[in-house]
This record gives structure tokens, sequence and C-alpha cells, in this order.
């Protein structure tokens, strides 16, 4: 999924420790065999190449899962999160390693490939439909904190309950470590005038979204490698955002989606998922805003 991933959790012993890091990775690893839009043979590549084609495709039940959990997310965040995106990411890593911004038509060709409602999924038989052709499905915006809840799932089946998985930054945490209140988390603003947030937190997902180091310069205005899904377009304005959320991909998702709709909208969209915190900055004529309910 185009990021390293490091566990940190307590065992009765090193062969329990072993064991539990081996299977833990190991359940990350499959996962990434098929959610990764890296790697053309991929399941959810496959799946992705029969566009278009009216055919219902039987997939794994975590490809089923994790589109499942993406398109009730795409409802309630109004498709600023869409797991059909994925034309346009490619669009714009092209752009990005070749420092050309993309054409209007390019743009415009993109678009028409876009669009969560095209995604249709058969539950009893776990089937999938794609209803354009060239879409492409990519969930770089959720696998990583889907990819690390299983991976705690699996450690809890070996009967470790204190874990923090770091997923490329993004951190899934389940019980905090013995005799301690929480695991304790820094959070900062990302910006010149960098701040931080120090919190103790268990049994959550925290997940940070932004362009610090990955963006597009043309006619003097940064774009994002974070795509807006309805314009087809690198976002203009958001700097970074960070998510606490009930879990990995909950929070993943949210980071992405938020810092899609920018703040006034992310006020709207955060009443529709109890207990989440958010701090959000953005930035538009020169000015920066932020957001921030996080504690």
């Amino acid at each position: 999924m185009g990021s390293p991933f490091r566990l940190v959790f307590y065992a009765a012993d090193d062969s329990l420790a072993a064991c539990a890091a081996r299977q833990a990775f190991g359940r990350i690893e499959y996962l990434n065999e098929v959610l990764s839009d890296y790697r053309d043979g991929s399941e959810i590549n496959r799946l992705s190449a029969q566009s278009g084609s009216g055919k219902w495709i039987l997939v794994s039940d975590e490809l089923f899962e994790i589109l499942a959990i993406s398109q009730k997310l795409s409802k309630q965040t109004y498709g600023t999160f869409d797991s059909s995106v994925g034309p346009a990411v490619q669009l714009w890593r092209r752009a990005m390693r070749r420092n050309t911004f993309p054409t209007d038509k390019e743009i415009n060709e993109v678009r028409k490939r876009i669009g969560y409602q095209y995604i249709q999924l058969h539950s009893r038989t776990k089937s999938i439909r794609l209803g354009r052709p060239k879409m492409r499905l990519d969930v770089g915006g959720i696998g990583k904190g889907y990819a690390a809840d299983e991976a705690v799932e699996v450690l809890r089946g070996l009967g470790i309950s204190s874990i923090l998985i770091d997923a490329g930054g993004d951190l899934t945490l389940a019980d905090p470590p013995p005799g301690s209140q929480g695991w304790r988390v820094e959070v900062t603003s990302g910006t010149e005038q960098d701040s931080v947030a120090t919190l103790v937190l268990a049994n959550v997902g925290v997940a940070t979204s932004g362009a610090t180091y990955r963006y597009l310069e043309h006619d003097g205005q940064r774009y994002s490698h974070i795509v807006n899904p309805k314009t087809g377009i690198g976002l203009q304005f958001h700097v970074r955002t960070t998510v606490v959320a009930a879990n990995g991909a909950q929070a993943d998702a949210l980071a992405t989606a938020l810092s899609v709709v920018g703040i006034q909208k992310a006020k709207k969209i955060s009443r529709k998922f109890r207990g989440i915190q958010v701090w959000l900055l953005e930035t538009k004529d020169g000015k920066m805003t932020s957001w921030n309910t996080l504690h």
C-alpha cells in the first residue's frame, strides 16, 4: 500500500511475540496483494480491468468488505470520499512525476470515469459490478487503516490487547500499555509555525492527511496529491487534516474526505460520526484557518 507498517505490542513472552508479529505482518501482506493499486496483478486491479463489461465479478471477502465500507462512507460524506477516484489519482501521479499540469481534456476525461454510484455490490454472492468503462478503483484513502484494523484483530485473537500499529504515520490503537491510561500521541500542524497537541488515546484510529511533501506547483498555486473526486483536480487550499475516529479505516477515510470539503462542510459531515475529533487547517488568500476539536 505504499507505506511501511510498524507494530508495537505487549506479549507474555518472546516466542508469542515473534509468532504474533509473523501472523500480523502476514495478514497485512495478504491485504496488500488484494488492495494495492501499485501492483498490476492485485485483485483490485483485476476487478478494475472488468469495468464497463456488465459482468458481476466474484471477489474475496476482504475486497468486498472494504468496498462496502467505502460505499457507506461515500454516501455519508456526499461523495467526497470515493474509491472510484483512481483515474484522477493516476493522472496526478503522472503530472507530479513529469512536473506538468494536466490539460482540461485529460481532467474532463477522468471525471467521466469517477463516481461511487457506478460501483454496484451484491452482498449475497460477494460480487461487484463496475458500471462505467475504464474505471479504476483506489482504496488508498482507507486501505492502510483497514489493514491495521485487521492486524489488530489477528493480535487480539492471540490474546494480545495492548497494541499500536503505525501505518505510514497513521495509527491504529487498541488497549493502552500495561499500567497506562493510553498511548501518548503527538499531532502537529505541519506548518512553518508548527504547533503540537499531545493526546492520550486507546481503542481508536488516528490519521493525518496533508500535502506537506507531495504537491505540484502551477502558475504560483500548489495542488495537493489529494484529489477532489468531483472535480478531478488536486486540492488547492488544504494544508493538513488529522482525525481521531472509532477505528483505523474510519479515521483514514475521514482524514481524506474532510480534507476535500474544507472546514465549513467538514463540520457538517463530522456530526454524522459519533465521537470523532478533528484538526483541520486550510489556507486561502494567504490566510490560514484552523478548526480543532482534539482534546
